[in-house]
């Protein structure tokens, strides 16, 4: 029987609006990069495996520790190759494209109208709940900010517990906040390669949240809205 759901926070509970994905490659077809619907996919499914602690992401961090400008331009040079341009263009255009991000991007914070309606119902059930998320620092604030608070039994950063998703000691250190078993949680969230995949390995039952289709692969629960969570709950 399921005791826990857990969700993931960045692109899951809270989502920036609009994406940096989208106006990254807005903007690369501004200065002339040719990107179709198909290239968009492709990129935002590479932006998934570079955050969920990839070998890429480790090996930038050893080379620009800090995350600062340098760490940016080189993430910006992976996108666009992951948007289909060549190496030559990407290393042109990506000074370009970092200077407008940096600039112009300021997106809203939110928090979507299905989660909001969901939560209170999970609660209401009886369900313990965390968030789990990669970051690097505690981050209650954020969650009270967004008026999440009042849903949540604890939150729990990556950086808090040295292990990061899809390392498997990350979900098993929130089951133990929990008091449940892995076989009892479920969790949620928007990245197949940290999400599930991590949550797997460690034992949980995955749900992938994934409204744009980007991983059509997964063998796990999908949904496109949080709506249909319930019923999902009740299959497993």
């Amino acid at each position: 029987m399921i005791q826990s759901i857990f969700f993931d926070l960045d692109g899951t509970l809270r989502h920036n609006l609009p994406t940096g994905g989208e106006v990254f490659a807005d903007y690369a077809v501004q200065l002339g990069l040719p990107i179709h619907h198909e290239d968009r996919l492709r990129a935002f499914r590479w932006e998934h495996y570079y955050w969920a602690d990839s070998l890429d992401l480790k090996a930038d961090k050893k080379i620009y520790p800090e995350e600062n400008r340098d760490f940016w331009l080189q993430y910006s040079r992976r996108q666009l190759v992951a948007l289909g341009a060549s190496k030559m263009q990407a290393e042109e255009l990506a000074p370009k494209v970092h200077g407008h991000m940096e600039e112009s991007y300021k997106p809203k914070s939110i928090v979507p109208e299905d989660v909001m309606r969901l939560l209170p119902a999970l609660q209401s059930a009886g369900f313990k709940m965390g968030v789990i998320s990669n970051r690097e620092k505690p981050f209650q604030a954020e969650i009270a900010a967004l008026g999440l608070s009042p849903y949540f039994d604890f939150s729990m950063a990556g950086g808090e517990v040295n292990a990061w998703k899809p390392e498997p000691e990350i979900f098993i250190r929130a089951c133990q906040r929990a008091d449940v078993d892995p076989q009892e949680a479920v969790y949620v969230g928007d990245n197949y390669f940290a999400d599930v995949v991590g949550a797997r390995r460690a034992g949980l039952r995955p749900v992938l949240y994934d409204p744009r289709g980007i991983f059509p692969e997964a063998e796990c629960p999908v949904l496109a809205s949080f709506d249909q969570l319930p019923s999902v709950l009740k299959q497993m």
